[in-house]
């Protein structure tokens, strides 16, 4: 399409490197400048944003305008997320049950749909994690380099959206992306024998182009804010829990917490089976570093 035709577009921000932003309008990426305006007032294009280009006969084109987001991570910062895949290996790194709870409910506190992809099972079975996570309602699929087991499970799960890989670093995120789009070509790294993890290989956020949507690939990290997350309020904590809310309402207390009172159907619940108790014991300790944040702090 002329330049001359049209000065105006509206695409999906996919890249931000060296001050650069780059937009992919319906196939066509144009490399922008944004406006000095975004940044003072506080609205700073990240991935995932939909924006306005003005482009530009010399071809200095410029990011105009951020439309409104439908939700934001900042860490790392992604914004109109669909589906949150969250990338979890058998082995090598361990599986952390605590990071998993974090990352479920973080998704859920912003309307994120979380995904579970449990990864190197050739090495070790994850039946036990499958079994907890399934229950407890999350979308989960079991995934394997060496037998590409579970590839075609996440395209389908991909179609249409928008999603980000997520989790520790050695987990298999690159290469998974890799198995679902062969031309990209990621970086991977083998495992350090030192630290029992992976190096680093991912620098940036950046989306990748599917038949019907985008992915992207994420920096690895080992904790979890919560705080950047927008998990900030105890009291919302429960609501992400999914496994919870049947039970939600028939404390003997009102104001029951779900952690340790006496007549709570939560953990009436997880007494009887009904609830896993790695997923209450996540709750308890997220509920534990949230009870103490400030106001202040959310700021």
């Amino acid at each position: 399409m002329s330049l001359e035709n049209e000065k105006l577009r509206t695409g999906i921000l996919i890249r931000v490197t060296g001050g650069f932003y780059y937009v992919d309008c319906q196939g066509e990426i144009f490399e922008c400048k944004a406006r000095g305006v975004l940044r003072k007032n506080g609205n700073t294009p990240v991935v995932g944003d939909r924006v306005e280009v003005e482009l530009k006969k010399d071809g200095y084109h410029s990011l105009s305008a951020v439309l409104p987001r439908k939700n934001f991570l900042t860490r790392p910062p992604l914004s109109n997320l669909d589906r949150l895949f969250i990338v979890v290996s058998a082995v090598r790194p361990e599986p952390n049950t605590l990071v998993i709870d974090k990352l479920t409910a973080a998704a859920a506190a912003i309307d994120v749909e979380p995904v579970i992809v449990f990864s190197k099972t050739d090495m070790s079975s994850v039946d036990d994690l499958l079994n907890t996570y399934c229950k407890a309602g999350f979308k989960c699929v079991v995934y394997s380099d060496v037998t590409k087991e579970g590839v075609e499970d996440v395209k389908e799960l991909l179609s249409g959206k928008l999603c980000a890989f997520i989790g520790n670093s050695g987990v298999g995120k690159s290469t998974l992306l890799n198995n679902i789009l062969p031309d990209l070509g990621l970086k991977t790294a083998d495992i350090s024998d030192k630290l029992g993890r992976g190096r680093h290989t991912t620098r940036i956020v950046e989306l990748f182009k599917t038949e019907s949507g985008y992915i992207a690939d994420t920096p690895g990290f080992s904790t979890v804010d919560l705080i950047r997350y927008s998990l900030n309020s105890k009291e919302n904590l429960m609501n992400c829990f999914p496994e919870f809310q049947d039970y939600l309402g028939s404390c003997m207390f009102t104001s029951c917490s779900h952690t340790v009172e006496k007549g709570c159907a939560v953990i009436d619940a997880v007494n009887n089976g009904e609830i896993a108790s790695s997923r209450h014991l996540s709750y308890k300790l997220m509920y534990e570093e949230l009870k103490d944040i400030k106001a202040w702090q959310l700021k």
